[in-house]
């Protein structure tokens, strides 16, 4: 199957035209020419997903392994490592980011992981009314996540509305009309900002809130495989940070 067949299904489920002007989303190596016999789909590409899939195949990923111009390619970062394995085995790259941030993910992760009924969205913000305590909101959206350790700050000891923007979404926070913001990559000075602006924070993570977007794409394109009697292959990139509790290992 040609790549550029495939290529059209992505960009008629999720425009690429609707990726942010700094965002490097589409065809990042690969021809569209080539021929596909393989689909695999990955929030992230790494070692172990290159070496292990298959030649003359594609990979759909959530992040790009390129964002900027490159000046050398000499082997010694992560992009051109990854994107040497990728050549000689004639593997074809494409990434789906924030346009399809904007068209599903951050939907999906509020409606259907989190279980949140969205009120109203803007594209990368989605708005729920929670109507809970501060802490059982820390408790529920960490137990949908699976985040044993939690990271916020609390202004409200009571939430009715919450905003969500998986990834990292503190660059949006002069837009954010809610009690409580959840987002991922919150740092020190961003928690001291949104403190002195009476906005409650809860840190989903970059991974955790955006690991989703494996299962959303695979049914995004089940009908299409089904026909073409495709199967794509979920490879779970693993999140490259640990968490430790009193020196014990938690996830």
């Amino acid at each position: 199957m040609k790549l550029q067949e495939i290529y059209d299904v992505l960009n008629e489920i999720s425009p690429f035209e609707l990726q942010e002007k700094w965002d490097n989303a589409g065809l990042l190596i690969g021809s569209f020419d080539d021929e596909i016999s393989d689909i695999y789909i990955s929030i992230d590409l790494d070692e172990e997903l290159v070496k292990n899939a298959k030649e003359n195949s594609l990979i759909i990923t959530h992040h790009p392994l390129i964002f900027s111009g490159l000046k050398r390619i000499n082997y010694d970062t992560y992009s051109t490592k990854l994107l040497k394995e990728l050549i000689k085995k004639d593997i074809a790259l494409i990434s789906m980011h924030t346009n399809i941030d904007k068209t599903h993910l951050n939907k999906y992760v509020s409606e259907e992981i989190l279980g949140f009924k969205i009120e109203n969205s803007r594209e990368f913000v989605s708005y729920c009314e929670v109507n809970m305590s501060f802490d059982e909101l820390v408790k529920y959206v960490s137990s949908k996540l699976g985040l044993k350790t939690t990271k916020s700050v609390r202004c409200n000891d009571f939430i009715k509305k919450i905003a969500i923007v998986t990834g990292s979404g503190m660059s949006l926070i002069d837009e954010i009309k809610a009690d409580c913001f959840l987002t991922g990559d919150i740092k020190y000075h961003d928690a001291m900002e949104a403190k002195a602006r009476g906005l409650s924070l809860i840190d989903i993570r970059h991974y955790e809130s955006e690991r989703g977007f494996n299962t959303l794409l695979e049914g995004l394109l089940s009908e299409y495989l089904k026909k073409n009697k495709l199967k794509a292959i979920i490879t779970a990139s693993k999140n490259p940070f640990e968490f430790f509790i009193e020196g014990e290992t938690v996830e």
